[in-house]
């Protein structure tokens, strides 16, 4: 029963917005990171993702029930007999990350807490999802407002660092999730989901997701060519978008190749979290 409402927080997709955040910090501070500090983003940001994750689930559990690589999770399998208490839960999590936020590292930290989970949820779940191509683009927002929260724990104004890390999550969200689009391009069909696979088609999303890549990988390196970060990022970044360019060109070449798009799909969450690391050396090297 347990691992069952775990299992409906998304922790894995909360981790990475909570890497967003504490990215978004480590790149901002002016001084030697905090320990407390970095520890307090981090768990207040994965509350709100895993509490918002829970949010979809509840919300989507219809569409859920009409896929197979979803149909298997507790609300649509029925694995939680109150559904109710799923949606307690969420907003449970999302108001203790807002508090936490506020009382113990920055008002503007909790604003974009708060934005980060109601685009999550009202915008990506409630409006778009169901409605426009553009639900992921849209909904790549709410990582962008995990990078600007940890860039406000660090320094409670408007810097370039964040900025400039918001906007690569803010590419990175299209290039994820149209790979997984495309290898399950299928379910979302009959889920009448309109992903860009299905509206667009697989050649046409195989492209976006190439420029996208490229977008991606040039806005990762801008903070190493204003000399914000060292050549360790810049190495780390470059290597990483290398082979995340690589598995992208991959599946432009034959764009309805499930495996190629798992292999850009996977490919992308390697690129971010090397980001992550290039940026926690060059923290380190200071």
């Amino acid at each position: 029963m347990m691992a069952d409402y775990v299992e409906s927080l998304k922790l894995r997709i909360g981790t990475f917005i909570a890497m967003a955040a504490a990215l978004g910090y480590l790149a901002t501070v002016p001084q030697a990171p905090s320990a407390a500090v970095l520890a307090l983003l981090f768990v207040t940001v994965l509350a709100a993702s895993a509490g918002s994750g829970a949010l979809n689930h509840y919300l989507d559990r219809d569409l859920d029930r009409l896929m197979r690589r979803t149909a298997r999770r507790p609300l649509p399998a029925g694995r939680i007999a109150q559904p109710w208490h799923v949606v307690a839960l969420g907003v449970g999590l999302v108001a203790m990350a807002i508090a936490l936020a506020l009382w113990t590292l920055h008002p503007l930290v909790a604003l974009h807490v708060f934005l980060g989970a109601f685009t999550y949820v009202v915008v990506y779940t409630i409006w778009l999802k169901r409605r426009s191509w553009l639900n992921v683009v849209v909904g790549g927002l709410a990582g962008s407002f995990a990078v600007l929260g940890g860039g406000s724990a660090a320094r409670p104004e408007l810097c370039l660092p964040p900025v400039i890390f918001a906007v690569v999550l803010f590419l990175w969200s299209p290039t994820h999730f149209w790979s997984l689009g495309i290898a399950y391009k299928d379910e979302y069909a009959g889920a009448r989901i309109p992903m860009l696979p299905v509206v667009k088609g697989e050649t046409r999303t195989a492209r976006s997701i190439l420029w996208h890549a490229v977008a991606l990988v040039l806005t990762a390196l801008l903070p190493a060519s204003l000399g914000l970060l060292g050549v360790v990022y810049a190495s780390v970044t470059a290597l990483g978008g290398l082979y995340l360019l690589v598995r992208v060109v991959r599946l432009v070449a034959r764009p309805g190749d499930r495996g190629r798009a798992l292999h850009a799909f996977h490919a992308s969450n390697v690129w971010l979290l090397l980001v992550f690391v290039g940026v926690l050396v060059e923290v380190l090297r200071r």
